[in-house]
């Protein structure tokens, strides 16, 4: 379509990371590099990455995201091996023990491309250089001793270290960032390699969900290779799930999407999936000149640079860029007129025609939708799916047999070695009758400190109040007014924590629970008196957790006339049948306060609905344009972090499926509901300035200067078909995807002439 259109249509501690090719591969050789670049099989190599971390998703849905990793440009996918997950106790020599078994293990299945196998590259430790300053020197000899560990190890592909820069040879040192274009590692002997462009941020309950613009990731992805990179992992390429207790920070929510090109449920993200697919096409076209010279930049005015690569062959790529924030430009360059947006690079793949500019979207624009399902008896009752609940209420206190007395209060990650979010702390004293708030009725006030994460409160067995932290405070602070009774009080408190701190220098030293003080104020002649160091009993975990509720089959679940809604501590159990389809499944969490979820035995992991994000901060819409950070893009103001939770269609049977929770703070499971992850709007808009498809490239240069921008929409699923045309537009139309409208310019034929190749085709396809 020329001229400018638009269509809308309804339808851990060690960080060891390897990174395997997408394609088959057979190489029968040691993976290399140079300052070019990793040379594989003898030939350097253009290569783009993406992070899929496999325990955040399940491995029915590895095909899948492998597939459309390949279709979106992929050549390579990068994953954690998380040690948490594979040795959750702690063993007898370390870090040394745990990498030696992972190499080993893929040397059993000839896995290293030195044996046949894919993979090309490993890492040891993760930006441990932001944080080596405050160990000193002892940092200096612990990374010199790590990379000789590894390199000892003979995987024969090469090692790298992200955000390291004296990383000793032969390791690789890395950048990690938003913009890694003006990076330069440590030796004219390595390749410029970038190990996490990160492609949106996570989110943490209690804050906006940040997301990152299709255009700026796109511009510094151009921007990367027109500098000289050669290699690029997006992190998170599809963020997924951090199911049961695996999410960190502490405060990172249960969903890690990370507004990656492939959602958190295997869906593709568009525009961005699409853009970038684009990009890595053009990239790919320029990979001939890429890989045989090194560049030559030159000023083209202020803010403006050209990158050209050529070889003595004739081999020619250019890289147009225009890095203001503010103001578009036209430049002249080698006898011809390029227009570039404000922070966007043009990629020239015969150093003459465009084939892509990162500020202009040619791919289409999706609106993904949670969609409620009816219930089993055809209600449309949100809370209808399911067949009826029963409960178990959790003792308030000491329940188990296992809980121990000490002097003092505990620190909780080590009182508790993580086997569990939760410690009770339990202390009982008296009061004799005759002290001033027995006399008058008044209260007195308990003030407790903790280090986090959250924190209940009860008083002879009832909540007396609660408070919580946030990621970037995760203390809790807390005066509760209680009034106490004559004789034996029973305070007990529930320290809860939502994962645990990872990052950061002496992380394993940032401690959670309640460490005091712990006093009470307003006793005799308005004095206070320090609890903290008497004899408290503990209990590590709950009752519930014991009898493994979770499993749902315990014989204790009870089910009465009088439900127990809005009330602290109670385990739910119902059953229901699966949505039918294929589509994926998630739980709406609305009317719940927090606590933990599990299907048919699996934990879907934490949920806090009630955690709102500030009412400020966010906007309708971002601005590309400028340096990007996890503040300047958000949306979810005012409205819960995260309502709904990833139920992998795997975990589902077809009915009778269990669910169990344990809410924590009170809330109404029956508002619960059942929802599918849906594709219901597609859209495209596209400028007569916007350049060709880069699928149309071809070496045939009349053909490309004839060549225009096409327009194209297809359906995401092979079963879907465009069912309305609910908006077209040929002239100035407004808006994004969603919100079209018509501009002063507009011309009445687009909306018939698209209606009309829909009944033909089913598509809307190069218009």
């Amino acid at each position: 379509m020329r001229g400018g259109g638009a269509v809308a249509a309804t339808v851990v501690f060690l960080q060891f990371l390897i990174w395997a090719l997408t394609l088959p591969s057979c190489f029968g050789g040691n993976v290399t590099y140079d300052h070019r670049g990793l040379v594989i099989g003898g030939k350097r190599r253009v290569l783009v990455s993406g992070s899929i971390h496999y325990m955040r998703s399940t491995p029915q849905m590895w095909p899948d995201l492998i597939q459309k990793s390949k279709d979106g440009g992929l050549d390579v996918i990068q994953t954690f091996v998380f040690w948490n997950l594979h040795e959750p106790v702690r063993g007898q020599a370390e870090m040394r023990r745990f990498t030696a078994k992972i190499v080993n293990m893929m040397k059993q299945e000839n896995l290293y491309a030195s044996q046949g196998g894919p993979i090309i590259l490993s890492q040891i430790e993760n930006e441990y250089g932001n944080v080596d300053s405050a160990y000193g020197e002892s940092a200096k000899t612990y990374i010199t001793w790590a990379a000789a560990m590894a390199t000892a190890l003979d995987t024969g592909v090469p090692w790298v270290m992200c955000q390291q820069s004296d990383a000793p040879n032969p390791i690789i040192n890395t950048c990690n960032g938003f913009y890694c274009d003006q990076f330069t590692p440590n030796s004219d002997n390595k390749p410029k390699m970038w190990t996490e462009n990160w492609s949106g941020w996570f989110s943490s309950f209690g804050d906006p969900v940040p997301y990152r613009p299709a255009e700026d990731i796109a511009f510094s992805t151009a921007r990367f290779y027109q500098l000289g990179g050669m290699f690029l992992n997006y992190y998170m390429y599809h963020g997924g799930t951090n199911f049961g207790r695996t999410s960190g920070g502490p405060f990172i929510t249960t969903s890690y999407d990370y507004d990656a090109p492939i959602d958190e449920y295997g869906l593709l993200r568009q525009p961005k999936w699409g853009h970038l697919k684009d990009v890595h096409k053009a990239i790919k076209l320029c990979e001939g000149a890429l890989v045989a010279t090194d560049s030559e930049t030159t000023s083209l005015g202020s803010n403006l640079e050209a990158t050209v690569y050529k070889t003595e062959s004739g081999l020619c790529a250019a890289f147009l860029a225009n890095v203001d924030s503010q103001s578009e430009a036209t430049l002249n360059f080698d006898g011809n007129s390029y227009h570039l947006p404000a922070w966007s690079v043009s990629i020239l793949p015969d150093c003459k025609t465009v084939v892509l500019n990162t500020a202009k979207i040619n791919s289409m624009a999706t609106i993904s939708e949670f969609v409620h399902q009816p219930s089993i008896d055809d209600s449309t009752a949100a809370d209808a799916f399911l067949s009826g609940w029963s409960w178990i209420h959790e003792p308030i206190g000491i329940s188990s047999d296992s809980a121990f007395t000490k002097l003092g209060l505990l620190e909780q990650i080590n009182a508790t070695a993580d086997q569990s979010d939760y410690l009770w702390y339990s202390l009982s004293i008296e009061t004799e009758g005759d002290e001033p708030f027995m006399q008058d009725g008044s209260q007195t006030v308990l003030h407790v400190d903790s280090l986090g994460h959250a924190l209940y409160v009860f008083l002879n067995e009832e909540l007396a109040g609660s408070a919580k932290g946030r990621n970037s405070e995760p203390k809790v602070s807390m005066d509760v007014p209680i009034s106490l009774i004559h004789g034996r009080n029973k305070i007990d408190l529930l320290s809860l924590t939502v994962g645990l701190q990872n990052y950061g220098a002496y992380f394993d030293k940032k401690g959670a629970g309640v460490t005091g003080p712990v006093q009470l104020k307003g006793l005799r002649n308005g004095s206070t008196v320090d609890l903290s160091s008497q004899q408290w009993t503990y209990q590590i975990g709950l009752r519930g957790e014991e009898l493994a509720l979770s499993s749902g089959t315990s014989s204790l679940w009870v089910s009465q006339p009088t439900f127990p809604k809005d009330q602290p501590l109670v385990w739910y159990k119902t059953t229901f049948d699966a949505p039918t389809g294929s589509g994926p499944v998630a739980l709406d969490f609305t009317g719940m306060g927090k606590g933990q979820a599990w299907i048919n035995g699996q934990s879907i992991g934490r949920y806090w609905p009630k955690y709102t994000a500030p009412d400020s901060g966010c906007t309708n819409s971002c601005n590309y344009r400028g340096s990007f950070s996890p503040s300047k893009c958000m949306k979810n103001c005012g409205q819960s972090t995260q309502k709904f939770y990833h139920v992998p269609r795997s975990w589902l049977q077809a009915s009778e499926n269990v669910l169990v929770l344990f809410e924590e703070m009170g809330g109404d499971p029956e508002q619960i509901s059942l929802a599918t992850r849906e594709t219901g709007s597609i859209c495209s808009q596209i400028l007569e300035t916007h350049p060709m498809e880069v699928d149309m490239w071809t070496t045939d240069e009349e053909t490309r200067t004839q060549a225009g921008p096409t327009l194209s929409l297809n359906c995401p699923f092979p079963n879907q078909v465009i069912s309305e045309i609910k908006f077209a537009s040929f002239g100035t139309p407004h808006g994004r995807c969603g919100s079209f409208s018509h501009g002063r310019c507009s011309s009445e034929k687009a909306l018939p002439i698209v209606q009309k190749v829909i009944v033909l085709t089913d598509s809307v396809d190069s218009i």
